[in-house]
């Protein structure tokens, strides 16, 4: 946008100006911004919807230090565990067993797997649906796409987003997760959510964030795609000698 500056007939320059602020945002990312512009257009999203979705977005450079201190590797299994799965947690998951049981029943005989199971998932990712993460997650993504470790990783994710957005399955407003990007009821990565997700509600768009139906279905379908087999435990104590 410094090219602005140099147009001789001011009525032009100030033309020009109205439509900077949007470049402006992701001009605070370097030549990686406009990197990532040029590739969400390549993968068809338009350039000006690019520019709106980015128009307040700056980075976030509080993201970094999280990328070497995630908890599933730097805390102890059952520290972990303990902090996950509590006597709250566990009556809460009851609760919801009963509540949504015709939905979790109707999951169960469509993808095979167990309520309790996708219950259990739904309870130790958002407690429910409570925590979802506070990050907005087009900054995250775009920080984490520029900086540090695994930016060719978190480049397509925010592409994933940018993408899940531009067809109307997201409403970009308000869109928030962890810090990683992981966001919605499961906490779902935007790449997942896009082979993943299905429509669990049948309205026409698959909204993991605010649809019940919609995250419960797709949790059930990551199991089965990732090769869930029903009556197997998920994990068994072995002591090492």
């Amino acid at each position: 946008m410094k090219s602005i500056r140099m147009v001789p007939a001011l009525g032009l320059a100030c033309v020009l100006a109205v439509a900077a602020p949007a470049h402006a945002a992701l001009a605070d990312f370097g030549s990686c911004g406009a990197g990532l512009r040029d590739a969400a257009v390549a993968q068809g999203v338009s350039a000006g919807r690019v520019d709106d979705l980015f128009a307040s977005v700056v980075p976030d450079m509080s993201v970094l230090p999280l990328l070497d201190a995630q908890p599933e590797f730097t805390t102890p299994i059952w520290d972990y565990l303990a902090a996950l799965v509590d006597a709250q947690r566990v009556a809460d998951g009851r609760a919801m067993l009963a509540t949504h049981r015709d939905l979790l029943d109707r999951i169960a005989a469509e993808y095979g797997v167990d309520p309790a199971t996708v219950v259990a998932v739904w309870g130790v990712e958002s407690d429910y649906g409570r925590i979802a993460g506070k990050r907005p997650l087009l900054q995250s993504l775009a920080t984490l796409s520029c900086n540090g470790r695994r930016q060719p990783f978190f480049r397509g994710e925010l592409l994933a987003l940018l993408k899940l957005i531009d067809r109307g399955d997201l409403v970009a407003d308000g869109l928030t997760g962890s810090w990683a990007g992981a966001f919605g009821q499961t906490q779902f990565m935007p790449s997942t959510y896009a082979r993943i997700a299905v429509d669990g509600d049948g309205d026409g768009r698959r909204d993991l964030v605010a649809s019940i139906p919609d995250a419960l279905a797709s949790t059930a379908n990551y199991l089965k795609q990732s090769g869930w087999r029903s009556g197997q435990p998920w994990g068994v104590e072995v002591r090492l000698p």
